[in-house]
């Protein structure tokens, strides 16, 4: 499965803008969404889950998000992920749509995201 691995400094600001943009911004949770938002262009990050099993079920997200020219970045486990996108179930994916007041924080995230690529 493709996504890139963030180092663990990268890691805490990504679950950080995740945490800021379900509050103000918008995120998607879920593969059905995800895949939606990536269809719909709207998905400017996308999260997938290293622990998801099958890992067919979020296969086919690098792929789309990668002809959407969308970054695509790995965490380790989808109980943190759940988490950090506030909802209280393990999830596999998410897509951030809209920022909010992490604006900021989410153009540089995405800044050094572009360097590791």
């Amino acid at each position: 499965m493709d996504g890139i691995e963030l180092p663990q400094d990268l890691n805490e600001k990504l679950f950080e803008v995740l945490e800021v943009a379900k509050g103000t911004g918008k995120i998607r949770r879920g593969t059905n969404e995800v895949t939606k938002s990536l269809e719909r262009g709207e998905a400017k990050l996308v999260v997938v889950a290293a622990d998801c099993q099958p890992p067919e079920v979020i296969m086919h997200l690098p792929l789309l998000a990668k002809e959407k020219n969308v970054p695509v970045v790995k965490v380790k486990s989808k109980e943190e992920l759940g988490v950090a996108t506030g909802i209280t179930i393990p999830t596999a994916s998410a897509a951030l749509v809209e920022a909010g007041d992490a604006k900021a924080a989410f153009a540089d995230l995405i800044k050094k995201i572009n360097e590791l690529a």
